[in-house]
């Protein structure tokens, strides 16, 4: 028989005691202490069943906690994934980028087949752009078009630094490099050039959407800045550079009307007067995100093709300085976009996000005809051109590395801001459609997961969105 003293056994209540040991805590044999005491065997017959009784439950539950333990051990052996594992996450992350680079050396391969083949005047500069904009405005809420229009703020201070602030960096720059005799004027000439266009329709948007940032902005202004650009960009030209030229402005308003703006003017109908389309839109959503991403990519296919079909006109020395130089200003230029925007708008993260893209990135498709044009006939067009196509993926490559840290960001300043899936930028209905029933604590977050944008990700898979 047990005794009741304090030779009984007492539970093990820390679980961590047990993991990393072989033994449980040993049991007091019943029959070896009864054997000690004498007398009143039948007044402690009960409390002996008791003991045994509560040998018998800590024994059970310390069994448990060493086979918690074992899981514990054996999930942090298995929290380090395998080579195959890291690399398949790695590419699903950054599928885009990865997908922008095949596509460049394929074009660099057989240059034909994106240039001539699949007829990318129409195919790529017409149908993947349309696509493009007619998924925003199937996607986008009226309302926040309405208040995008109303931040004229922000949207004003995106065109002056894309225009005015960046060429004068790249100006400056370019003209200390020439006086070292390290760039030579051609190629000067043709940064200050890239420099002075405005930002690129497709890319600022794609990045936007992808990042979180304020993707009803970010339409609005590549719109407007190209738009802008056919007057501005020829008259910055002029005052860098001291050379102009003739383009047909009627016939840019034109294909951007076409191009752009009546996309979107459809979608937003169709998504006020075919309900049942647009909740099969939304059921499909992210695959036609998908689609979206791949015209994106098609489109830069097609670019390099073009340019890889036609004779170089410069050497490999000239390129990797392009690439360096290129490199360093889009590094400083973004740095100065980013806290600018910081100082200006720091409680606004999706318009932080929108900003570092809309300020400095710089379009090719309506850059390559507009060099053409201002500079129809000149020997040096080719070198104009050069620091424009390095320019143009460099800014891609950029901004697809940082996409997961701009999502981290959002994410953190939303909590920090206490809104959760409630802000007060335009884009933040699309988050709302994720958190209407969750409250905004930092929390429930966390658990839900959310980054206050919606399922619209495309590099790879969010964790939120």
């Amino acid at each position: 028989m047990i005794s009741s003293d304090s030779s009984a056994v007492e539970p093990i209540n820390d679980p961590e005691s047990l993991c990393g040991t072989t033994s449980a805590t040993p049991i007091t044999d019943s029959s070896s202490t009864t054997a000690k005491k004498d007398g009143k065997q039948n007044d402690e017959h009960h409390d002996v069943e008791q003991a045994e009784n509560s040998i018998v439950t800590e024994d059970d539950t310390n069994t448990s906690d060493v086979k918690d333990c074992k899981d514990v051990e054996v999930g942090e052996g298995e929290e380090k994934p395998s080579f195959k594992k890291r690399l398949l996450a790695f590419c699903h992350t950054y599928e885009f980028l990865l997908l922008i680079l095949i596509v460049i050396c394929l074009a660099r391969a057989y240059p034909p087949l994106g240039a001539e083949y699949v007829a990318p005047q129409i195919t790529a500069s017409w149908c993947a752009v349309m696509f493009i904009f007619l998924y925003s405005g199937l996607g986008l809420k009226t309302n926040d078009f309405a208040k995008a229009f109303q931040r004229v703020d922000v949207n004003a201070f995106v065109q002056m630094f894309n225009f005015g602030f960046v060429s004068a960096v790249v100006f400056a720059g370019t003209r200390v490099l020439e006086a070292a005799n390290i760039l030579s004027s051609e190629l000067s000439d043709g940064m200050v050039i890239a420099s002075c266009l405005p930002m690129s329709i497709n890319m600022v948007h794609v990045l936007t959407d992808a990042a979180g940032g304020d993707d009803p902005l970010a339409v609005i202004n590549a719109a407007a800045g190209n738009m802008i650009g056919v007057f501005l960009s020829p008259v910055l030209i002029l005052g860098y550079v001291g050379v102009s030229g003739d383009t047909q402005v009627t016939d840019v308003f034109y294909e951007l009307t076409l191009k752009v703006l009546l996309p979107v003017v459809v979608g937003q109908i169709v998504q006020k007067t075919m309900p049942k389309f647009i909740a099969l839109f939304n059921k499909y959503k992210e695959y036609v995100k998908k689609a979206q991403e791949y015209a994106l990519v098609f489109i830069v296919y097609t670019v390099f093709c073009k340019t890889f079909s036609k004779d170089g006109v410069s050497s490999f020395g000239e390129i990797f300085l392009m690439i360096a130089f290129v490199f360093l200003f889009l590094i400083i230029v973004m740095t100065a976009a980013w806290f600018t925007m910081r100082l200006l708008f720091r409680d606004y993260p999706e318009i932080r996000i929108m900003g570092l893209f809309g300020c400095t990135h710089k379009t090719i498709a309506l850059g390559i005809p507009l060099i053409s044009a201002v500079y129809e006939g000149s020997p040096n067009v080719g070198t104009y051109t050069l620091p424009l196509l390095i320019w143009y993926p460099m800014q891609l490559i950029v901004g697809s590395l940082l996409v997961e840290r701009l999502r981290k960001f959002k994410k953190d300043e939303l909590i920090r801001l206490g809104r959760g899936g409630d802000c007060e930028s335009p884009s933040c209905s699309t988050g709302k459609e994720m958190g209407d029933s969750v409250a905004v604590t930092a929390s429930d977050l966390e658990s839900a997961n959310i980054t206050g944008h919606s399922n619209e990700s495309g590099y790879g898979k969010d964790e939120s969105t």
